[in-house]
């Protein structure tokens, strides 16, 4: 019981410090980049400006100026903005071990798509953390991303191709986490290996009365609007796991690869629009005609989709599956090893209970796989399919 109940604070205390830290951090970032975008050239600025803003915030004036490089000596003060990136990423390191490292066996294993013990499935989850960053800052100081769009295409390639590989190995909720853990890394160790210590070497250039090189800069830049455009796919993914109906359904890869197509395309926008540019209205068409398509996705059931083996099912045939697959853990008193409480407080241990939870069974269970977790009970397809039926049957 304790173990269970150490668990389950220690998922809720670093859970709400990460999305504490992840609000901390991209609000920081989307302001910059909206800033720097909007920046305007006056002839009265000192040298070196590159432009100002003027903005109004909390009853204040705020008059805003950026330099090309950096100013001819080092300010008194100078904040820095690293602290909501590095905590959102160990934090979520962090989580990422206490659910689904520690409990691989629920959320990152599924055996009716590839039998993993938990250690392998970790291993297998981590290493491909560590390579997938590798690739991508290979691939980026090699001088390929100064082809942005080639790199661009390259890089959407390459996640969604990521993506087809883990919902064929992991669980398709651990391929969702998997696959936004890496974008989540990748844009953390921009900040942590290429940002940062490049500001740094700026600053001790200033320290030194040098003039800093401002390829510097450039790079960093570059690595920043990496970042912006991955910013709001990754929010989807790391949300993901609330909706069994994307990550559990039999065309989940492709929900991914239009999440990652939609999410800079929603971000290019708003870039236009702070850059005063003339806003692209065309973008919230694209952002239309994806949402509806992941819509029609993920109505196309779990991946083993089957017919139903009893032509008009009946409320005793549901029972005999909820209570024989879903009810060791979803009762008054779960029997399942290291289940302490009902799983959200949903009981299924009765037939009344199993009749008022009837269309969140439907929603987990037979139009999407969540449930049982990784299959751990080995709900099988035809049983999925009278579920279905039998939903379908009673809506009439």
């Amino acid at each position: 019981m304790w173990g269970s109940i150490v668990s389950e604070w220690a998922s809720l205390i670093l859970r709400w410090l990460h999305v504490v830290a992840a609000i901390a951090w991209i609000g920081s970032s989307f302001y910059f980049i909206a800033l720097d975008l909007s920046l305007k050239p006056k002839s009265d600025l000192p040298d070196g400006v590159q432009g100002e803003a003027w903005q109004v915030h909390g009853g204040g004036f705020y008059r805003i100026m950026k330099y090309l490089v950096a100013p001819a000596q080092m300010p008194e003060e100078l904040t820095w903005f690293k602290w909501e990136a590095y905590t959102t990423w160990l934090s979520g390191f962090a989580l990422m071990v206490v659910v689904y490292y520690l409990e691989a066996d629920l959320f990152l294993v599924d055996k009716s798509i590839l039998d993993l013990t938990p250690l392998q499935a970790g291993l297998f989850s981590f290493c491909s953390l560590a390579l997938a960053w590798l690739l991508y800052e290979a691939a980026c100081r090699s001088g390929l991303a100064q082809r942005e769009l080639g790199f661009a295409i390259g890089g959407y390639i390459f996640l969604v191709g990521l993506t087809f590989a883990f919902t064929h190995v992991l669980s398709g909720r651990g391929a969702f986490n998997q696959i936004g853990a890496i974008i989540g890394t990748i844009m953390v160790a921009n900040v942590f290996t290429l940002i940062i210590p490049n500001q740094k070497k700026i600053v001790a250039a200033l320290v030194a009365g040098q003039s800093p090189d401002p390829k510097l800069g450039k790079a960093s830049k570059e690595r920043s609007v990496h970042n912006n455009y991955l910013t709001l796919p990754v929010v989807v993914l790391m949300i993901s796991n609330h909706y069994p109906l994307l990550y559990a359904t039999r065309f989940n890869w492709i929900i991914v690869a239009i999440i990652l197509a939609l999410g800079p395309v929603i971000r290019h926008f708003f870039n236009e629009r702070h850059a005063g540019r003339k806003s692209p209205w065309w973008v919230w068409g694209v952002a239309a005609a994806g949402m509806v398509a992941i819509g029609f996705l993920s109505a196309a059931g779990p991946r083993e989709a089957k017919t139903a083996a009893v032509a008009t099912p009946t409320l005793a045939n549901v029972e005999e599956i909820v209570m024989s697959r879903c009810s060791m853990c979803h009762a008054a008193e779960p029997v399942w090893a290291g289940i302490v409480t009902a799983p959200k407080g949903i009981v299924l241990d009765s037939t009344d209970h199993i009749r008022r939870n009837m269309r969140l069974i439907g929603r987990v269970a037979a139009w999407s796989s969540a449930m049982p977790p990784g299959n751990i009970t080995e709900m099988t397809g035809e049983e999925r399919a009278i579920l279905a039926t039998y939903i379908a049957q009673s809506d009439r």
